[in-house]
């Protein structure tokens, strides 16, 4: 019997229970469907995906195979594909987010519409532990990441899946077509360098992670995250290497796990809550009063500002920078713009989630759109809508000798040492621009607008 393997957010081989189901049924025809709804973006995101596409060609191509390559929308190519060649079965991992729900809801039903009989058979997760399986006692979901964090660890994680000696259905593919131009420039991506990175990590930063991690001037977190978004590698795959590495009981080992934790966490709330998808998970806080950057002259430049990377607060200048050319921002600095944005410019979070969306290469919806709901204070409670990044306090205490703020803010080179935080010595720095705003009066702003809603 043939099936059909469909890659979506699993771009690899090892440790892929749906592969390895639809292996158990005979001959695989592996296929990748270009879905103009995602790839006609011509953002960062599809450049790394189609870079992981074009990995995992080469990985099958190594074991005998050719990936099917088609383009077109999913509820008419994966039909069309399954009645060439002749399959009942469609394998998929289970999807967890909005679109990829409703997109598959589609796809079933274009399936079994008559005469058509295919089953789109659904196995594993892009998650260590899937969306939905921790609930409290009583079945609802955990709203805050402490007490989800827990029954996380105490339910464990699945070990990871072998890899199938596949035998693999020829079929006439499409050619890959080449990645859009970007202004970043990309790692390596792909299982195999998913894995070579993650053996460096392993090797030389997990036992330091806890010390180090918040720190965008050091090479100290394991960049694993892209690698993650299009399922180069499973978490399943990083916890059991962290479980068997001699630092495992480390506080930096642990650390890692607690972040890994997070990933599910924000994907079980959309999982629950798909209309905090682009809308604040608290709605308490859904009428607070911000600056429009679409009907507000002035907010617009800010806002262009902010984005470019021309505050004139040295450390969100960096941040904004590092993101237009690498694809990537350290996680810290994802907290201080977005903290700059949302508390000192006043502006929404869903137009700094998008923007982020358009240049990380990393660009998860779960993660993104709630890591930006948690520094806006909006979405779940670890942060509270009054805490407030002041960007110098943190410039000095993460960036301590400047070296971050000066590899990314080239105007700033001159400047020694941790002075490059002090807005009065880069104030009169020719080419730097002077701040945007006054942090303090914005900071009560700020305050006094989420006064207005509480």
């Amino acid at each position: 019997m043939t099936s059909i393997m469909w890659f979506r957010r699993d771009l690899r081989l090892h440790d892929h229970p749906a592969l390895l189901t639809a292996h158990g049924e005979g001959d695989v025809v592996p296929l990748v469907v270009l879905d103009p709804a995602l790839v006609e973006h011509r953002t960062t995101r599809v450049a790394g995906y189609l870079a992981c596409v074009a990995a995992l060609a080469e990985s099958i191509a190594e074991r005998g195979g050719r990936l099917v390559v088609r383009s077109g929308p999913p509820e008419e190519v994966v039909p069309a594909v399954a009645q060439a060649v002749g399959a009942t079965r469609v394998h998929v991992t289970a999807e967890s987010e909005p679109y990829g729900r409703h997109r598959d809801e589609t796809v079933r039903a274009a399936l079994t519409a008559p005469p058509e009989t295919v089953e789109l058979v659904a196995t594993g997760t892009p998650y260590a532990i899937g969306p939905g399986v921790i609930t409290k006692g009583d079945g609802d979901p955990y709203k805050v990441f402490t007490p989800f964090s827990r029954a996380w660890r105490d339910h464990g994680a699945p070990g990871p899946a072998p890899l199938p000696d596949v035998r693999w259905h020829e079929l006439d593919s499409e050619d890959i077509p080449a990645p859009p131009e970007i202004e970043a420039s990309l790692p390596p991506l792909g299982e195999q360098a998913a894995h070579e990175r993650w053996a460096d990590f392993c090797e030389e930063g997990l036992e330091r992670y806890a010390l180090d991690r918040d720190r965008p001037d050091l090479d100290a977190t394991s960049h694993m995250s892209a690698h993650l978004k299009y399922g180069a590698i499973h978490p399943r795959t990083l916890l059991a290497d962290i479980a068997a590495h001699p630092a495992a009981a480390s506080e930096g080992a642990q650390t890692y796990v607690t972040e890994l934790c997070w990933r599910d966490f924000y994907a079980d709330v959309l999982w629950h809550r798909p209309d905090s998808e682009w809308r604040d998970l608290r709605r308490a806080l859904s009428d607070m009063a911000y600056d429009d950057p679409e009907q507000d002259e002035d907010a617009a430049r800010r806002f262009a500002a902010w984005c470019e990377g021309r505050t004139g607060y040295p450390i969100v200048d960096a941040g904004m920078r590092q993101l237009r050319a690498l694809g990537w921002m350290h996680n810290r600095l994802r907290m201080i713009t977005a903290s700059f944005l949302t508390k000192d410019l006043h502006i929404w979070w869903p137009h700094g989630a998008r923007h982020f969306l358009d240049h990380l290469v990393d660009g998860d919806m779960a993660s993104n759109n709630h890591g930006w709901q948690w520094a806006a204070g909006t979405g779940t409670d670890a942060a509270p809508y009054f805490r407030v990044f002041n960007p110098l306090t943190q410039g000095a205490k993460f960036d301590p000798q400047g070296d971050y703020v000066r590899r990314w803010v080239p105007e700033l080179a001159g400047v020694g040492g941790a002075q490059v935080h002090d807005l009065a010595v880069v104030s009169g720095v020719e080419g730097y621009p002077h701040p945007l705003v006054d942090h303090a009066e914005e900071r009560r702003e700020a305050l006094r607008r989420y006064e207005a809603v509480r």
